[in-house]
């Protein structure tokens, strides 16, 4: 009886310990979980490695759609159903305009969302040329950004003129044809400084100066020329003020602009970068960034608001490049580094921050209208701010109570990029011509028409009508999107969800150059 008592008292103290040890185990679970990660900051990446096949093929894929978007005199043309087109835009002011993309399945030039693409795709050259190059895609980002430039730089015949679109949108629209057979006049629009546009006049001093910096190493006199552009902009957007959406009511359909503090930030932001001149550093953080930074609060990234991108490419600063800076410089971009952090942990699903603004399938979800745009956008940005992160042995991101590493938010990138190339619920790619299953009915007037079709301005609809798949592929478009519910129409008539855009084409291009391998961050741009 004793002997059984001590044993029944051995096996009770047994179990007891056994229960403590499962309670002990599940707090330290549930710590780490609430930090994630230990304290040490993992190692520094080193060179580019290997490529993802899965990014690499989808980044030569994407790279492809600025060739579709080309306007004027091709050289070598790699998309067969292109040809010479609007050759003669600008010659009505002595201009050659004939440069540059056009903005989407239309024909029109539009200045504010080009300017942005250069801008996008400057960016993603800076921080991922070396990434690009493992998959040969960086000669190609440089000869697409040239094509803006170029034209950018025309665009811009004086000090204080910028000529920010070509056609009427209102005539082009009503046409449906191949660009190379357009003979509708195509009118010139201007900001000035009695109709100035602050906005489209400073994105486009970004797209210089960012643009600049790609060109420096490799053609110092086109590289400088950029910048005495990107100069004269910003004094021209910043001494003028004023909307182009209120100088030029017509745009307000089509890109209407809610505000120009942004891109003066971004502008300014960029030019730093390309000068290292103190007097932009102080521009964003003194009085301008009070009056528009609005810090320590999250927006989204777009054509239209270009805070949140500025406040990640001003954060770099912080991580690498504070020596010289005055303490009230340092003060400034460490508002801007909170308010990127702010942005990161929004993005983060397990963040007590996170948004809501996404659907089941987890992609961050913000507008009906090329609902594609901002989860692009947001995944480049984390993956940027990952790769800062790492390169300079930050650990941890803080959302609130918990803490996040780089990892999390490569992951958020990923899954984004990968929802985008068909992990989603319909098991299709929004990227024309990546794997089996894309949208074949894209809203594209020149990939809608056979290349040797004779149409004019209105009998061409019959192909925007057609119930056959486009007879060519515009190859690398990101369409606009899924809905919220997760549902794609594919229907040529619906530009809502099927027409592709140029500037998505830069955000696409910058993620997945982020993706397709790891390497540490480019230090300094200078």
């Amino acid at each position: 009886m004793g002997e059984k008592s001590r044993s029944r008292g051995w096996c009770g103290w047994i179990i007891v310990l056994i229960v403590l040890a499962v309670v002990v185990a599940a707090v330290v679970l549930t710590i780490k979980k609430k930090s994630n990660h230990s304290n040490e900051a993992a190692p520094v990446p080193g060179p580019p490695g290997a490529p993802v096949k899965k990014y690499g093929d989808a980044l030569q894929i994407a790279m492809q759609f600025f060739d579709v978007q080309k306007s004027g005199e091709l050289v070598d043309n790699k998309i067969t159903w292109r040809g010479d087109s609007a050759l003669k835009d600008g010659s009505e002011e002595n201009l050659d305009l004939s440069k540059g993309m056009y903005d989407a399945g239309d024909h029109m030039k539009f200045g504010f969302p080009l300017a942005y693409t250069a801008t996008m795709l400057s960016w993603a050259i800076l921080e991922y040329g070396d990434q690009m190059d493992t998959v040969k895609q960086l000669e190609p980002a440089k000869d697409s950004l040239k094509w803006i430039t170029d034209y950018l730089i025309n665009a811009h015949p004086s000090a204080n003129v910028l000529y920010v679109q070509v056609g009427d949108p209102e005539s082009d629209h009503k046409c449906w044809e191949r660009p190379e057979v357009m003979t509708e006049k195509r009118p010139l629009t201007q900001v000035n400084t009695s109709s100035p546009g602050t906005d489209v006049a400073a994105e486009t001093a970004a797209a210089m100066a960012s643009a600049s910096l790609v060109f420096k190493k490799i053609d110092s006199k086109y590289s400088s020329t950029l910048l005495t552009h990107a100069k004269q902009l910003f004094t021209f957007a910043d001494k003028y003020r004023g909307s182009y959406s209120e100088s030029i009511p017509d745009v307000q359909t089509y890109y209407n602009s809610t505000g120009y503090g942004d891109e003066l930030l971004w502008a300014a932001s960029w030019l730093y970068h390309a000068t290292k001149d103190q007097m932009y550093l102080q521009y964003v953080t003194e009085q301008n960034g009070k009056s528009y930074a609005n810090w320590g609060s999250p927006t989204w990234f777009s054509w239209d608001n270009k805070l949140a991108g500025t406040q990640v490419l001003l954060s770099r600063i912080i991580f690498f490049d504070t020596k010289g800076l005055s303490d009230s410089s340092q003060s400034g971009i460490q508002m801007y580094r909170m308010t990127a952090e702010a942005v990161m942990c929004g993005l983060l699903s397990d963040s007590p921050t996170a948004t809501s603004s996404r659907t089941d399938g987890g992609l961050i979800w913000v507008s009906e209208w090329n609902a594609l745009q901002h989860p692009v956008a947001s995944a480049f940005l984390a993956a940027l701010y990952s790769d800062y992160m790492l390169t300079s042995r930050t650990a941890h991101l803080k959302c609130n109570s918990n803490s996040f590493s780089p990892a999390d938010l490569r992951k958020f990138a990923q899954s984004q990029a990968d929802y985008v190339l068909g992990s989603n619920p319909l098991e299709m790619s929004f990227l024309v011509g990546y794997g089996d299953k894309y949208p074949k009915y894209v809203h594209h007037r020149g990939a809608s028409i056979p290349a040797n079709a004779k149409t004019g301005c209105t009998d061409g609809f019959k192909w925007l009508n057609s119930t056959d798949p486009n007879p060519n592929v515009a190859i690398g478009g990101l369409v606009g999107g899924p809905f919220k519910n997760e549902t794609y129409i594919d229907s040529r008539n619906n530009s809502m969800q099927g027409e592709p855009t140029t500037y998505n084409g830069a955000l696409i291009v910058g993620l997945l150059s982020g993706l397709v391998t790891t390497s540490s961050a480019v230090q300094s741009f200078y």
